[in-house]
């Protein structure tokens, strides 16, 4: 007998989902077995987790309020591994957001909230976008491998923030601690809940996943995504303009980026500082390969990534277990949720041995 892999002309919906459900349980199966290690009940653990994120108000809207950025890193990586541009600068991008935001919105432009708020937006987008056009004109020119820019970046951006909030743009008051000046308060994200923590950048984030799920599915611009991303060449070919579109998809991805950067200035910080993101930038990728590059995926996918961080510290301060155990969960996920991928896209034929020929 033997095993031979089949390309799958499509996979239904049913076989999708139960490809994700099969993926999250195996993630939580395996991790178990550490947790038993530790002496622990995995079912335990796991539901003090679930408490942790989502057994309050003020749990909740923790949870909320780290998934919002990881919403918007999420789609930026999305939409640019689409069209298979990788885009692994959305940390850059996220800090150059923030930093734009802080120069509009610290006193250089007297608006109402009404006005200043989506000016710091747009700067906020232009900057991370520009981030992002610059590798992708130097792939297109110079054949620059975008991957190794754009990781490169990151550091670049980050001393660069860092060099400005200990020089020009300290904010005097802040007593030795290194910060930019503060927002104005026109510039800031209001409240969704009083006394909470969780912001209007989550309905930026969800407002964004609507509009690039509707861009992507029902637009030029997502056909011509699609295209790029599926073969370069044929698109060429079938007169797509490749490199236009290539640089409209950085400006949308380091743009959305850029917008995780404004949403943690405006909506929860106030003021920039070097620890603003924990890696929100690159845990959008992991959020992005979670969704299978789906705007709306995404969503539900930053949420679940954020709970987990959320739950885990709450559940680590019960129990006693390492709240690491929060990177093994996400981590396993990916990596059930790419082995689930591959068999998506091939079925396992089964061949039974030939029978003996009569007189061999």
């Amino acid at each position: 007998m033997s095993f031979r892999l089949e390309p799958r002309t499509d996979a239904s919906v049913a076989l999708k989902l139960s490809v994700s459900l099969g993926a999250g349980l195996a993630a939580l199966l395996l991790v178990a077995v550490p947790v038993l290690f530790a002496g622990r009940n995995p079912i335990e653990a796991y539901g003090l987790i679930i408490q942790g994120a989502f057994g309050s108000l003020f749990a909740l809207s923790e949870t909320l309020n780290r998934a919002t950025p990881l919403i918007l890193t999420g789609l930026a990586a999305a939409v640019a591994f689409r069209a298979k541009l990788w885009n692994i600068g959305a940390e850059g991008q996220l800090y150059i957001g923030a930093l734009a935001a802080v120069l509009v919105g610290s006193g250089l432009l007297q608006m109402p909230p009404a006005l200043l708020i989506p000016t710091v937006m747009i700067a906020g987008f232009l900057a991370g976008g520009m981030m992002m056009v610059l590798p992708t004109i130097l792939k297109q020119r110079f054949g620059a491998d975008e991957v190794v820019i754009t990781l490169l970046l990151n550091f670049v951006v980050i001393l660069l923030v860092q060099m400005l909030i200990e020089g020009p743009l300290k904010d005097p008051l802040a007593m030795g601690w290194p910060q930019s000046v503060p927002l104005l308060a026109e510039a800031k994200f209001a409240k969704l809940v009083p006394r909470l923590r969780m912001h209007w950048g989550l309905i930026v984030g969800i407002g964004g996943a609507l509009i690039l799920w509707f861009m992507v599915r029902k637009t030029v611009l997502g056909f011509e995504i699609k295209a790029v991303g599926e073969n370069r060449a044929a698109a060429r070919f079938a007169g797509i303009p490749v490199d236009a579109t290539m640089l409209k998809v950085a400006l949308i991805s380091g743009g959305l980026a850029g917008l995780a950067g404004v949403s943690e200035v405006s909506g929860v910080k106030g003021y920039l500082s070097a620890d603003l993101s924990p890696g929100f930038g690159y845990s959008g990728i992991v959020v992005a390969m979670l969704a299978g590059l789906s705007p709306v995926g995404t969503v539900f996918a930053a949420i679940f990534v954020a709970a987990v961080f959320v739950g885990a510290d709450s559940m680590s301060r019960a129990t006693g277990i390492s709240n690491y155990l929060a990177d093994l969960v996400v981590a396993l996920s990916l990596l059930c949720v790419l082995v689930g991928a591959f068999f998506l896209r091939f079925r396992v034929r089964y061949e039974p041995a030939a029978a003996p020929v009569a007189g061999e």
